[in-house]
């Protein structure tokens, strides 16, 4: 009878390697890979055997078969998860055995200025943009089902559920990893690969909101329904390339009646090691999509429409230091990303539009100064540019630079639980000031797969 354990090792002893290990030689990673992948498929196949076996024997006395011992358990490992398959559902080649793992968040917002009243001066934006309701509030808590299809292809589903009792998709994929060459393909509802921030889940972020660049173009954070495709070079410094097509239906873009892809994102991105206690990257990315009658509320409430181009490229770079390696108490973190939007249309009142363009940058460090303590500093900053507007009036469109700081402190007695205090000052709006105050926490339930870079 195969062991668990004995597997649990087997495949934790081939992909024990340290977490800034994402730039090791690309050539070392395909062989693990493969690796991986033939001891999966020997220990499933094998199992399955015995489960064919064990089905026949019960059936020949018949009683019902129920499945070993093995196999009614998951194997978890971080980034893989093994899950034989039952006898029930041997015919199928394929059981139902996924990792589940729930975010529970919620905050205490202490806002100085009416945050109904909120807006970015100078911008037509969308999705999520603001600091959020006053008083004790409960975040957006994630469940995610994640699991292993077969040996090509796994599945991933996060629902979001909001403080107002709505649960939506954020992310349902199928992918397809290791693939010749080093190709990855993801098919389905997943969050867009450009930018650093964007395909993070927020409960990852290092501070309480999205950058304020994030919710001017993307609205938060942009989602895409379509395929994406990543390739990872076979050399020695990393060096990863990725494209997207998509319905465009995300903000800056709207549904659209339209057949084909609607939307297109490229992206790349490098990095590498800086001798035993440093490590990099940095990325390029570029999104293209269009808007059909995209709403935005003026200052007196009244609404006009934009259809249009929206065009928008996004560089960013990230630093991170550790002395010693992840054993150690005291680490760096320092990143920032550079936005810079053209949108060119019509509104609906009979005027043409152009933003000409419009920019936003952030920069943040993040400090940990002792173990499970960490504190940083972000600042943001965006110009509206001057737009052109053949007619009409629009105040909310009037240019300004919306500007922010904000400083965090955070505590994690495990790398399950967080609570955090932010203190932000913030300058949106001309003439107003909003000092902020907020109170997070952030609670991990149940399996969770290791973070990206």
């Amino acid at each position: 009878m195969l062991k668990k354990t004995a597997l649990a090792a087997a495949i934790a002893a081939t992909c024990a390697s340290p977490l800034h290990a994402y730039a090791a030689d690309s050539r070392e990673l395909t062989e693990i890979r493969e690796q991986i992948r033939q001891m999966k498929n020997d220990y499933e196949s094998r199992i399955q055997a015995l489960e064919k076996r064990l089905a026949e024997a019960h059936s020949q006395q018949k009683v019902p078969a129920t499945p070993t011992a093995a196999a009614s358990q998951l194997v978890e490992i971080p980034a893989i998860a093994v899950a034989p398959v039952p006898a029930a559902a041997a015919s199928n080649g394929n059981g139902f055995n996924p990792a589940i793992s729930l975010i529970l968040g919620g905050t205490y917002a202490h806002l100085k200025q009416d945050p109904t009243q909120y807006r970015l001066q100078g911008f037509m934006t969308g999705g999520e943009v603001g600091p959020g309701s006053r008083s004790f509030n409960l975040g957006e808590s994630e469940l995610t089902f994640s699991a292993n299809i077969d040996h090509i292809f796994s599945g991933q589903l996060t629902f979001a559920l909001g403080s107002d009792n709505s649960a939506s998709v954020e992310e349902a994929f199928v992918q397809a990893k290791g693939l010749a060459g080093g190709t990855n393909l993801k098919a389905g509802r997943f969050l867009s690969g450009i930018g650093y921030m964007n395909s993070q889940h927020a409960h990852t972020w290092d501070f309480v909101d999205a950058p304020l660049a994030y919710q001017a173009f993307f609205g938060g954070q942009y989602k895409q329904d379509g395929l994406q495709a990543k390739w990872i070079a076979p050399t020695d410094t990393y060096v990863e390339i990725g494209a997207e097509i998509g319905n465009g239906g995300s903000f800056p873009g709207t549904t659209r009646n339209k057949n084909g892809a609607n939307a297109a994102a490229m992206f790349a991105r490098t990095g590498g090691d800086i001798g035993t206690s440093s490590s990099w990257r940095a990325g390029i990315s570029y999104l293209r999509t269009r808007a059909e009658d995209r709403v935005h509320t003026e200052l007196d409430g009244s609404e006009f429409a934009f259809s249009g181009r929206s065009s928008l490229w996004v560089a960013d770079a990230v630093y991170k230091w550790a002395p010693g390696g992840n054993a150690s108490s005291t680490s760096l973190k320092l990143q920032g990303e550079y936005f810079r939007q053209k949108e060119n249309g019509a509104l609906d009142s009979g005027g043409n539009y152009r933003s000409g363009a419009q920019s936003g940058w952030y920069v943040q460090g993040v400090y940990q100064f002792m173990p499970n303590w960490r504190t940083g500093l972000r600042h943001d900053r965006l110009h509206s540019g001057t737009p052109t507007i053949e007619s009409g009036s629009f105040p909310s469109l009037a240019p300004y630079s919306p500007q922010r700081t904000s400083w965090m402190l955070d505590y994690s007695p495990s790398e399950f639980s967080r609570i955090r205090l932010q203190l932000a000052q913030d300058k949106s709006r001309p003439g107003i000031t909003d000092n902020q105050i907020f109170l997070q926490y952030l609670m991990s339930l149940g399996a969770h797969g290791a973070h990206s870079y």
